[in-house]
């Protein structure tokens, strides 16, 4: 089969190295557009167009999918097949074009979390199992036919990146058994089925990320572990924004309003919250880099500012 592979991040490099691994025939690749980044806004490649280049595979880069140059350069490569890893929502005279459709590999079990951002939002919602989805593309997003499904275990504490690094592999790795089976003929497309319980999976704001320390502890730790390691958790520190990428439960009765904050300025730091007290354990306060609370609390003394405990 012909196949042109659409994606940008990282998360597509590991797709699109298991199709060349596996000797398909990826004719071209299609990705965003170079942007610039840093401070000498130096022109920046996506991590699907640094792999393509690598190994001499063809790149398209439109800037707007419904461009007629860029549906006749893709009528030209006469693709038998599109596999979309992590890229732009595609306009149905792309989806449509080739003759054995367009098939994405969707990072939850459909037709839970359909969205955006479906790793942070199971993480977030304290699931213990996810997984990968191989569909066919059709005009609504997320609800093509299945083709395949693989299911993974989420960790207690496992972050959202930790689950995001894990699932590229498993994606992947079902990726090329669902080419397989179409080639053989073997495969069967099922159609979604719907419910009432199925979640969502939308893109993530702000407002989603602040803390509210009214809510019970095992809440605020998967909020911080779905958001880790972007776009982050946020509190206030001293009227600063203080981001947290990893924390720990402590389920205790306090007779102390949510939110407060207690350290020995040494080795811990936490706040109350409903059942008990959240434990940060790396932190981002505005202005500061990334660190463990330890380091941070070297240099940062919250003695006047916070209850002191033990």
């Amino acid at each position: 089969m012909r196949i042109v592979f659409m994606g940008t991040p990282d998360f597509a490099v590991a797709s699109l190295d298991a199709l060349i691994s596996n000797g398909f025939n990826v004719v071209a690749v299609v990705t965003a557009p170079d942007k610039p980044a840093g401070r000498g806004l130096k022109m920046n490649q996506s991590a699907v167009k640094q792999f393509a280049v690598q190994h001499n595979i063809p790149v398209l880069q439109p800037l707007k999918l419904k461009d007629p140059e860029f549906i006749d350069s893709l009528k030209k490569l006469a693709a038998d097949l599109q596999v979309v890893v992590a890229f732009r929502m595609l306009p149905e005279m792309v989806w449509n074009m080739p003759p054995k459709g367009t098939i994405n590999v969707h990072g939850s079990l459909l037709p839970q979390y359909r969205g955006a951002a479906p790793i942070n939002w199971a993480v977030i919602n304290g699931e213990k199992t996810t997984g990968v989805t191989t569909f066919k593309l059709k005009h609504e997003i997320d609800t093509g036919d299945i083709l395949l499904q693989e299911s993974m275990e989420i960790g207690e504490d496992e972050t959202a990146t930790e689950v995001h690094d894990r699932m590229k592999i498993t994606g992947a790795q079902l990726l090329v058994k669902t080419l397989l089976q179409l080639e053989e003929g073997i495969i069967l497309e099922q159609p979604q089925q719907l419910t009432a319980e199925n979640k969502h999976a939308p893109k993530i704001f702000t407002a989603d990320c602040v803390i509210n320390w009214n809510n019970p502890v095992e809440k605020l730790h998967n909020l911080v572990r779905g958001l880790s390691q972007f776009p982050g958790a946020i509190t206030y520190l001293d009227g600063k924004i203080l981001k947290v990428y990893r924390s720990k439960k402590e389920q205790a009765q306090h007779p102390f309003e949510t939110g407060k904050v207690f350290t020995d300025n040494k080795s811990f730091l936490k706040f109350s919250c409903a059942n008990g007290y959240l434990h940060l354990l790396e932190i981002q306060l505005e202005g500061k880099k990334r660190m463990p609370v330890t380091d941070f609390l070297r240099g940062y003394n919250l003695q006047e500012n916070s209850e002191t405990k033990d």
